[in-house]
């Protein structure tokens, strides 16, 4: 009888009930879902932090990036944040925010259509000529133009107060080409204008805008919001373009390595406990042994082992493979 070594990732099986949720026989079946991993679980009763699950997850840096980081602060220049996807730029984000108790991370996902203006502000002009037009022949009064101006997550973290935000600008390379050099003034001096509130008259000096805090209004006057002290700006950047120059200047520049063997030891027992490093040895080196630099990412390896706690076999059709898939080339 011939018998064949086992894969990396090979392990008895849970029973079927356990594991195949999903069989794919066409039989309509009551399931009850197993836990979740610890970050992919959500609770829709506590505030968000900028979209992520609300509970802050484990992050593990280096000493020399957490003095960059460090620097950044206290030179509060905006952090430019550069690696290969998986090695936690956008939860660096999140990180600083929970260790230094700024609250909730204002969160600006930039894509090919993002303007500053999005970042700083919106009028909704059509919804305050929508409502004069109902309440004209009414005897109830019209709502303050500041129910008609909510702050972006940009204008947000520029809003005065005596603790900074966090505000993190995702993936700016996908923006368009001139969005750094838009952000520049704006980072140097602090403040913007809303033209629709400096053209008020004396009467309106003081009003009160929606902000991308819910239930938090903030007062501006003038038309002018300036901060107290400058947020803490954290920029991720894939790599997919070059920034001017001048931008640049006015970062600090952060670039976040792939993690060996044992800061991925200690990421997998901050995020599954310590119990979990006692059979990842075998899944550890072939993830090292598959991993290119941008091809795999760190949660990748988090999910495998998360399943093998699970007692799932691995190796089982391939298995493996697809959780261990390579993020670059064609699919």
């Amino acid at each position: 009888m011939t018998t064949t070594n086992p894969g990396p990732g090979h392990r008895p099986a849970p029973p079927d009930s356990a594991w195949r949720l999903f069989r794919g026989d066409g039989d309509s079946r009551d399931v009850a879902f197993p836990p979740a991993p610890p970050w992919r679980r959500f609770d829709p009763d506590e505030p968000s932090p900028g979209g992520n699950a609300s509970r802050p997850r484990p992050y593990l840096i280096g000493g020399d990036e957490a003095d960059v980081v460090n620097a950044a602060l206290h030179l509060r220049r905006p952090l430019l944040v550069t690696g290969h996807p998986g090695t936690g730029k956008s939860s660096l984000a999140h990180a600083i925010a929970h260790e230094l108790g700024l609250g909730r991370v204002l969160r600006w996902p930039v894509n090919s259509r993002s303007t500053l203006q999005d970042a700083l502000y919106h009028y909704d002009a059509v919804g305050r000529l929508r409502e004069a037009g109902l309440r004209r022949d009414s005897d109830d009064s019209e709502p303050g133009i500041g129910q008609y101006v909510r702050l972006g997550p940009l204008g947000n973290a520029l809003v005065p107060q005596e603790r900074p935000r966090v505000l993190l600008i995702d993936e700016l390379d996908k923006g368009d080409v001139d969005l750094p050099n838009d952000l520049l003034t704006v980072f140097e001096e602090g403040e913007f204008d809303i033209p629709e509130l400096t053209r008020m008259t004396e009467d309106h000096i003081l009003v009160h805008v929606q902000t991308d805090d819910p239930d938090s209004p903030a007062p501006v006057r003038r038309g002018r919001v300036r901060c107290r002290e400058f947020p803490v700006v954290v920029i991720t950047s894939n790599g997919e373009r070059d920034f001017p120059p001048a931008f640049l200047r006015r970062c600090v520049r952060l670039d976040l390595p792939e993690p060996d063997e044992r800061r991925l030891r200690d990421i997998i027992s901050a995020h599954l406990g310590p119990d979990a490093l006692g059979d990842v040895d075998d899944l550890l080196e072939e993830f090292l042994s598959r991993r290119a630099p941008g091809e795999l990412a760190t949660d990748q390896l988090l999910n495998a082992v998360f399943l093998r706690k699970g007692g799932v076999d691995l190796d089982a059709g391939s298995l493996l493979d697809a959780v261990l898939h390579q993020l670059g080339g064609a699919v």
